[in-house]
């Protein structure tokens, strides 16, 4: 297990990320995001790309050339799988809010005409669910898509749906703000009547979780499903001054979390 710094709170809310964490639908998101790109001169958000100059990484910087120049994603970032259009939408706007709302209202449309189909991340992850919904530790799920395909897809993955597995399902539409805004943690634990604090651990695959987790006081435990190494961990987590925010801790798959989990309330 990768570490880089073990929590030091025992866990009593575990909340998720949805999409790349809990489960797989890179296939919908990229058609849609694709959809989305040609139609950017048309919704004003062109002019309001940041510049390579002010990306986070050399990554990042060539991601924002490429749109620019051929407003559609590289086909190796296709490829890869390791991206959410959370982030793309990060890169691509930076802090201009008001730009992002513009894109992911614009997503959600395009999304429509694609989801339906849903898979585990990991073929674990269900019997990893039911196992800690057995331990004295309350689930939630947390997604930036919007309640309209979250109720569809909780629904559709599996034998029978996950919905049973958590106790508030927080979607991007029930906050004013979705992720790296911690509206959406604020909602879940609003809705479970607990306060925000060290005993709230958020799981969640991206650099866009990273930040939402810190915003919002709460525990941050990377999930890796994508295979970052270390030197790339270190290139998104550069813990600067304009960069600060890094993960409480790095697991690579679900059994490296119930195995985290179990050293708490289980020791």
């Amino acid at each position: 297990m990768s570490i880089l710094n073990l929590p030091h709170a025992v866990p009593k809310v575990l909340l998720f990320d949805w999409h790349a964490t809990l489960v797989d639908t890179h296939d919908a998101m990229y058609y849609a995001v694709n959809d989305v790109l040609p139609r950017l001169e048309a919704l004003g958000l062109m002019d309001r790309i940041i510049s390579p100059e002010e990306c986070k990484t050399i990554d990042d910087a060539k991601l924002v050339i490429y749109i620019r120049q051929y407003l559609k994603l590289h086909p190796k970032v296709v490829e890869a799988r390791k991206i959410s259009r959370t982030d793309i939408f990060e890169i691509l706007f930076g802090s201009d809010e008001e730009a992002k709302h513009t894109a992911h209202q614009e997503f959600h449309h395009a999304y429509r005409n694609h989801y339906g189909k849903v898979t585990p991340f990991e073929e674990a992850f269900a019997g990893v669910l039911a196992e800690l919904k057995e331990m004295d530790v309350t689930l939630g799920v947390l997604t930036n898509r919007d309640r309209e395909f979250m109720e569809h897809e909780i629904d559709a993955v599996g034998d029978s749906g996950w919905r049973h597995f958590f106790d508030t399902m927080v979607c991007g539409d029930d906050v004013t703000k979705r992720k790296p805004a911690p509206d959406s943690i604020h909602k879940a634990l609003q809705n479970l009547t607990v306060e925000a604090g060290p005993g709230t651990w958020y799981i969640g695959d991206s650099t866009t979780d990273t930040i939402a987790a810190k915003r919002a006081g709460v525990t941050n435990v990377f999930y890796n499903g994508a295979g970052w190494d270390q030197a790339w961990l270190d290139k998104i987590f550069p813990d600067t001054i304009r960069h600060p925010y890094k993960p409480d801790a790095v697991v690579n798959n679900s059994l490296e979390l119930l195995d985290m989990v179990k050293k708490f309330v289980m020791p």
